[in-house]
């Protein structure tokens, strides 16, 4: 409010006024006691015609002229004005022939007569505008920073998979800035040592001053270039290629660093790559154990085999879960391994997790690691089909005992004939180095009964020998 608006102003006439508060917004409605529109004035020609095109403002209540949803504000507006000669700003939703209601906002003054009240109003839909630019521009700088965030985790995911050693090195001082998890094995160093370091102290003295020109060359051309090193650790030598670009007003080195390895070293690389692939994808299962026979890694046929869905629910348990048709079986495999190293067509049975069972026929060879750790590896072969096939020719006698020590544990001993029978207690006997109580357990006979047959067929001489080893 003025401080002495009779000194400044004068005594404006009703004309006068009227024009100034016509001009100082745009709508103006004159409003009697009861909410009558007694007189209106707009400041655009625009907003008259959307708001009041058709005159009918004129002898209305202000009430009618406004959306449902904001009728009760219109109360409100003149009973403040009543109490404190103008009231507080309230907006209004006026209904248009467009369908969109026109906002605007309003005060209402009393101008000293109880019967008249000047409602001054502001049309809100230019601030609407700028409010919904303004939301516009936040709402694109969002997404531009959130493409910002995904493209730097593509390059911090990138950049720390990435098997190639990588570093960024300040162009002003030669300083390392970052650097990726191959670059620390390179250069044989912990993240802390690394970064912050001078990367010419990295080398030699001799390659220090080779890759000093090369990143002058690359500050003065613009254009990527490469040379090649020895490490100052000694470790190996290796080629780099560095590549310049802006970041933030200051200028950045990417280089990439290649160790050199030597023609066998690579050879060596691949072969070891093609007996992994060979390893995985052998239609026979393949299974590398412990020296006291627990699984570290079986292939998919294997798998198969013991009807396991990973590699995982094998790793660590014993093989002869699966594998062999009793604990003497798998125990047999392992003695003949020890001792000699290999063994060859060791016919057994596999046993699946939910009940399958198959015939096998199982190589293995017994290795050692870099470490000198000993392990086995076992070759297993699914024979069902062949043993269907040949089938007729498996109930002929055998012909020597290498044959016989085939038939072990496929054909049933109360099967065969009395020579059958002699020679099957033979080569169990001989499988288990004359110990009868497995030799029994084979052949599923108690070991009274074995002694029987062994006296029956001549054969005390092994009841004998092994006497010592059963007890």
């Amino acid at each position: 409010m003025f401080k002495s608006p009779k000194e400044s102003l004068g005594d404006l006439g009703a004309l006068s006024v009227a024009n100034l508060i016509a001009a100082a917004t745009d709508v103006a409605v004159v409003v009697d006691g009861q909410g009558f529109i007694r007189d209106v004035a707009f400041n655009k020609e625009e907003l008259s015609l959307e708001l009041d095109a058709q005159g009918r403002w004129m002898g209305s209540r202000l009430v009618e002229t406004v959306t449902s949803d904001t009728r009760a504000k219109v109360g409100e507006l003149l009973q403040d004005a009543v109490v404190r000669k103008s009231s507080s700003w309230r907006q209004l939703n006026h209904p248009s022939a467009g369908g969109e209601d026109i906002p605007v906002l309003y005060s209402a003054i009393n101008i000293g007569r109880h019967d008249r009240f000047v409602v001054v109003g502001r049309d809100l839909r230019p601030l609407a505008v700028m409010q919904q630019r303004l939301i516009n521009a936040q709402q694109s700088m969002e997404r531009d920073y959130v493409r910002l965030r995904h493209a730097e985790t593509r390059y911090r995911l990138l950049f720390q998979v990435s098997s190639e050693a990588v570093v960024i090195v300040d162009a002003g001082n030669n300083m390392i800035l970052d650097a990726n998890p191959a670059a620390l094995v390179l250069f044989d160093e912990s993240a802390p040592q690394l970064i912050k370091s001078d990367f010419l102290s990295r080398f030699d003295a001799a390659s220090a001053r080779a890759v000093q020109t090369l990143l002058a060359d690359v500050r003065a051309t613009g254009r990527d270039n490469s040379v090649r090193g020895q490490l100052a650790n000694g470790k190996c030598q290796c080629s780099l290629v560095a590549s310049l670009f802006r970041q933030e007003n200051a200028s950045l080195f990417l280089i990439r660093l290649s160790s050199q390895v030597s023609i066998s070293e690579s050879a060596a690389l691949k072969a070891a790559s093609a007996l992994l692939g060979f390893f995985e994808a052998a239609p026979d299962g393949l299974v590398i154990t412990e020296s006291d026979g627990r699984v570290v890694r079986a292939n998919r046929a294997f798998l198969d085999m013991a009807q396991l869905s990973s590699a995982e629910q094998a790793r660590g348990e014993m093989l002869d879960r699966w594998l062999g048709r009793s604990g003497v079986d798998f125990s047999v495999a392992l003695a003949n391994l020890r001792q000699n190293s290999s063994i060859k067509l060791f016919a057994t049975a596999i046993r699946g997790e939910y009940g399958a069972t198959a015939e096998v026929e199982v190589s293995a060879v017994a290795m050692t690691d870099a470490d000198e750790t000993p392990s086995f590896g076992f070759y297993i072969r699914n024979v069902e089909k062949r043993l269907s096939a040949t089938s007729s020719s498996t109930r002929e006698l055998p012909r020597s005992m290498a044959q016989l020590t085939e038939m072990i544990g496929r054909v049933p001993l109360r099967e065969t004939t009395d020579v059958i029978e002699k020679l099957s207690i033979e080569a169990a006997l001989e499988l288990t180095g004359d110990n009868r109580a497995s030799a029994a357990e084979m052949l599923g006979l108690s070991r009274q009964s074995l002694y029987v047959k062994l006296r029956r067929f001549g054969l005390d001489d092994h009841a004998a020998e092994g006497g010592d080893e059963d007890e």
